[in-house]
């Protein structure tokens, strides 16, 4: 009997993932993404890796055989792919199976955001509203609103779906336009902010998306300005906007990532009019599902017929064989 495909799992994954593998793989599991956790021996035996989180060069480097990682998440910017590609590994995503999910919660924490729903259900839920009356108008509303979105991807393109649904004026900003998309485009972030009260930042973590929402950016946005952050933490200067919330410079502010999971300022914790979710975009089982499924196919189809089903883009290969 012919010795099966050994996949590496370092740390944690979904369950499923290895459910689906088990039968078709051998598994090695290491605690984390470290070379010195898998000897020489072992790591030259190691054809694909299945990952949530990080893999970087070095842990590239350890596997000599390697051709493939199918990284758990539609951001893969834990993977060192300049490091892949060089080597010519492919890596692939889960894309398309949780914009659904990430376009449902942008829009139910945009709302959360501006009615301060979730304030008005602790008002309720302490007693107040027996010893105190109704709860306080809120001072913002989604009526009269324009909504910039910032990465006008595949979620941000399901995002931008459901708020036309509210009536909500859209523009976008990317680093160019869209063909055929009916949103205002803005060649600059700072054009977007100056144009609209919403702010919806869905862009990966890149060199270039480093906290590009900045004091600037906040103060074009304005004392109406209302921010969303569902991309990545690393997108937003904190302390900028901590700053921005206590002094009036934005109304509001809605986040579901923040720059050092899962540790929040404090700054950000105690500003009142914020409205703070610990990355829960996807974290629905149906989603997580799907996303499990995805890992595990791409690995199935990459060693049964020799093509990735979500390769990302810088490393579009087909498998080598003979």
């Amino acid at each position: 009997m012919a010795a099966k495909t050994r996949i590496l799992v370092p740390g944690t994954i979904r369950e499923r993932v290895l459910d689906r593998l088990k039968d078709t793989f051998d598994i090695v599991r290491i605690e984390k993404a470290d070379p010195a956790l898998l000897a020489r021996s072992e790591a030259a035996s190691i054809s694909g890796v299945a990952v949530s989180g990080s893999f970087d060069a070095a842990m590239i480097e350890h596997l000599p055989s390697l051709e493939i990682i199918a990284s758990f998440g539609v951001g893969y910017d834990g993977v060192d792919v300049a490091a892949a590609a060089g080597r010519g590994v492919v890596v692939t995503n889960t894309p398309d199976v949780l914009n659904d999910e990430v376009a449902d919660t942008t829009v139910g924490l945009l709302i959360n955001t501006v009615r301060r729903l979730p304030q008005a259900e602790t008002w309720l839920r302490e007693g107040r509203w027996t010893r105190e009356g109704a709860f306080p108008l809120t001072p913002l509303s989604l009526r009269g609103r324009r909504a910039g979105i910032y990465g006008l991807g595949r979620i941000g393109l399901a995002i931008a779906e459901r708020l036309k649904g509210f009536g909500i004026e859209i523009a976008y900003h990317t680093r160019r336009p869209r063909e055929g998309v009916p949103y205002a485009y803005h060649p600059s972030l700072m054009e977007l902010a100056e144009a609209v009260d919403i702010l919806i930042a869905i862009v990966p973590k890149t060199a270039e998306t480093y906290r590009t929402i900045d004091a600037a950016v906040l103060s074009a946005l304005g004392p109406n300005g209302v921010l969303i952050n569902v991309g990545r933490g690393w997108t937003v200067d904190e302390a900028a906007l901590a700053a921005a919330l206590h002094d009036g410079v934005i109304a509001a502010a809605g986040l579901d990532v923040f720059y050092d999971e899962p540790n929040v300022p404090e700054a950000l914790l105690s500003a009142p009019n914020t409205t703070l979710l610990p990355h829960v975009a996807s974290a629905s089982v149906v989603t997580r599902d799907a996303m499990a499924d995805l890992v595990a196919d791409n690995l199935l189809s990459w060693f049964g017929r020799g093509a990735a089903l979500t390769p990302v883009p810088e490393t579009p290969l087909s498998r080598k064989t003979g």
